[in-house]
């Protein structure tokens, strides 16, 4: 293709299935966020601070753009928005470390409250994110993503994640009235990031791995509500990032009834196996965050030009970044993607 692409029209004619002159090289937000202790320490737009404030969000993560050449911005830098506003406690972490579940708002899913339509969009946290795409968006060439956490993850975060778990056995019924409730405000928030200007949503479920649920309730719980948030987006025309941890032999045949425009996965699966396997899907990733964190440029370099060999069709880490990962390595990685 000899014509030049802004960032954002690679990325979205990429997620429609066009024909693109180069992959983008992207890391979303949310779960996987490029927030490093380097960067933060060079500008002085820190965290945890920047998870409250707009104008800090908006400025980390144009320092992130910019520092690491990945070709989006990616808010929020957490995965604990959605479960703060819906009633669990937060640690805000520090700047080494990521907020994580302090205590989760209810001991079983037989317990849960359900509160009104628009309670996550009238949370401090998400409209600072809310507000900080609508910033983040005007600069038109580069893309806007908002990362929300899905379903199943946030419906963990919500209850105990180990009586949630065994629940989806034996409380089957109230299970699903619990997820389809956490759904429907996920949609909502996720909504209010695509009227604000964000170009795609990607949607991360750590929670939601193979290796955990297994394949009948991979099938019946992960792919019934992602899908679900995923047709609801699609229905406004806002493309959707799917990410799943974690091995996926098991749920290998579920793979292709996710209806994400792009599928990111772990280091652990090989997406040229995939894509052979299953020709239609649009990977994504899957540089190894280990290899990010500690490897050699060299390294890096020689793996994401088999990345790139692979022809994949978004190259992206695979999972979550350590803060600790060196700016000199998040760069070998973009610029042997971009050249730049």
């Amino acid at each position: 293709m000899a014509v030049s692409l802004s960032p954002k029209e690679r990325l979205l004619r990429v997620l429609n299935k066009q024909p693109v002159d180069r992959p983008p090289v992207i890391c979303p937000g949310g779960m996987m966020n490029c927030a490093i202790v380097e960067i933060m320490k060079k500008t002085g737009h820190t965290l945890p601070s920047a998870h409250h404030s707009k104008e800090l969000m908006t400025a980390l993560s144009s320092d992130v753009q910019n520092y690491t050449c990945f070709e989006n911005f990616g808010v929020p830098f957490c995965m604990t928005v959605e479960a703060e506003a819906l009633g669990s406690e937060i640690d805000y972490g520090s700047l080494e470390c990521e907020p994580k579940i302090q205590k989760e708002a209810f001991a079983s899913v037989k317990e849960a409250s359900f509160l009104p339509k628009g309670t996550i969009g009238k949370s401090h946290r998400a409209a600072a994110v809310v507000q900080s795409i609508y910033d983040l968006s005007r600069n038109g060439d580069i893309p806007v993503i908002g990362s929300i956490t899905g379903p199943i993850s946030t419906a963990a975060s919500l209850v105990d994640p180990m009586q949630f778990l065994k629940e989806l056995r034996r409380e089957a019924k109230a299970s699903h009235r619990f997820i389809d409730y956490v759904c429907n405000h996920l949609i909502e928030y996720a909504k209010l990031m695509a009227d604000n200007g964000a170009a795609a949503i990607s949607i991360a479920d750590p929670t939601a791995t193979g290796e955990i649920l297994g394949p009948k309730m991979f099938q019946e719980y992960a792919v019934t509500y992602i899908n679900k948030i995923a047709d609801s987006l699609h229905e406004i025309k806002v493309p959707v990032i799917v990410h799943i941890c974690g091995r996926m032999e098991s749920v290998k045949q579920q793979i292709a009834m996710l209806h994400g425009d792009a599928l990111s996965f772990d280091a652990l699966v090989n997406l040229k196996n995939l894509k052979t396997e299953f020709p239609n899907i649009t990977t994504m990733g899957n540089l190894s965050t280990y290899l990010l964190q500690f490897g050699t440029p060299d390294k890096i370099y020689a793996q994401t030009e088999r990345l790139l060999s692979d022809k994949i069709n978004i190259i992206a880490p695979a999972c979550g970044l350590s803060t600790s990962t060196p700016l000199e390595n998040i760069r070998t990685f973009t610029k042997t993607v971009t050249g730049k």
